[in-house]
């Protein structure tokens, strides 16, 4: 098949970060190689120092340079953060830490996190094979730099005994902006926006609701409806395929995202795409960073790789070539091969490296 060249040059900068990250990173490299060989891109790489990592050499998760290279960029491609070598050390210096400042300087407010199952992995999937045969394929927007996460926490002694406070606080315009991103998903999927929150409870949910209800005569097109998280949380279990666009604050996404990544059959599958207002975007698979097997090569990269593939159709508009990735990807699972965490008997299992050499042939010979 042949495909069309586009003369384009875009900088990208690289987080390989911890744990499996600079593993899964060399495969996501791979790809973006070949598309540099096979199309007329050009791919500026630069690669940075980012959270554990960082720590190790600088004493803080997100250093001065990186966070310049990160602005300087089209686009971040992020490998993974965190571990538990880092666990007790000064909570304003964790990794993590780095991956929520990171998130608050470049404004990145909108996280887009797609759950869909390839139909050659549906016997993965801990569902029902009737539940499953109904389809999943939704898309969790969550809100990314508001919420408990960003309030003040505090923990205090009274009387005798340990008080903790966490404050949850939402602006009007936080809220309008990630519905926005919400109702425009949405529109250009099956046309189904369903807003999860706690209004039973919550004076930030209430708030949800009255705005979405402002902005829903803007987009006529899409059918809204809001529901509870907890009920969320089991219909997601019980009937998934109910679900397009679900869009919701901080923390809900944070727990249905990981709950929805876990029904397509690997966590390692799914990618991520944290976006700002215009292009500009920060990509990374779902995953954390699995020291357990970090630098045994065992990992898991298709959620790298598929981050990529987002990072070609978000911010840099080439449909096509996220297209090809994507095509690749099946080919190969279709082909029988499976990493560590989805060999089983009848499959061949392959290494993260292995993995990444099979879609990468796969990319190459699409252009042709």
């Amino acid at each position: 098949m042949t495909r069309k060249s586009v003369h384009m040059k875009k900088h990208i900068t690289i987080l390989p970060g911890d744990g499996i990250g600079p593993e899964i990173t060399t495969q996501a490299l791979k790809v973006l190689q070949a598309l540099q060989e096979t199309y007329s891109y050009q791919f500026e790489i630069t690669t940075c120092l980012f959270g554990g990592a960082a720590v190790d050499k600088f004493g803080m998760p997100l250093p001065a340079e990186t966070l310049r290279a990160c602005r300087r960029a089209d686009a971040v491609l992020l490998g993974a953060v965190g571990g538990p070598r880092w666990e007790n050390i000064d909570k304003n210096k964790r990794p993590e830490k780095g991956l929520l400042q990171l998130r608050k300087e470049l404004d990145l407010f909108a996280n887009i996190r797609p759950a869909a199952i390839f139909s050659e992995l549906k016997d993965a999937s801990p569902l029902r094979k009737d539940i499953v045969d109904q389809g999943i394929d939704f898309v969790i927007v969550r809100e990314l730099t508001g919420g408990l996460y960003f309030g003040q926490h505090e923990t205090l002694e009274q009387d005798g005994q340990h008080i903790a406070y966490d404050g949850l606080t939402y602006s009007e315009h936080e809220i309008r902006r990630i519905l926005r991103v919400g109702f425009e998903t949405a529109r250009k999927r099956r046309q189904k926006l369903c807003l999860v929150d706690k209004a039973n409870v919550l004076d930030s949910s209430k708030l949800w609701r009255k705005i979405l209800q402002d902005l829903a005569p803007i987009y006529p097109e899409v059918q809204i409806s809001a529901m509870y998280v907890d009920n969320a949380a089991m219909q997601i279990i019980k009937n998934p395929s109910q679900f397009d666009t679900i869009v919701t604050e901080n923390m809900f996404g944070d727990i249905l995202s990981d709950e929805a990544s876990m029904i397509t059959g690997s966590i390692g599958m799914i990618p991520s795409a944290s976006m700002g207002a215009g292009t500009f975007g920060l990509y990374e698979p779902i995953h954390g960073s699995a020291p357990d097997i970090a630098g045994t090569n065992q990992a898991n990269p298709i959620g790298m790789i598929l981050s990529v593939a987002m990072m070609l159709r978000y911010s840099f508009n080439l449909p096509e070539a996220a297209d090809a990735i994507q095509e690749s990807v099946e080919q190969v699972l279709h082909e029988g091969y499976r990493t560590a965490d989805l060999h089983t008997s009848g499959t061949q299992h392959l290494s993260c490296s292995d993995m990444g050499d099979a879609i990468t042939e796969k990319l190459c010979k699409s252009s042709m």
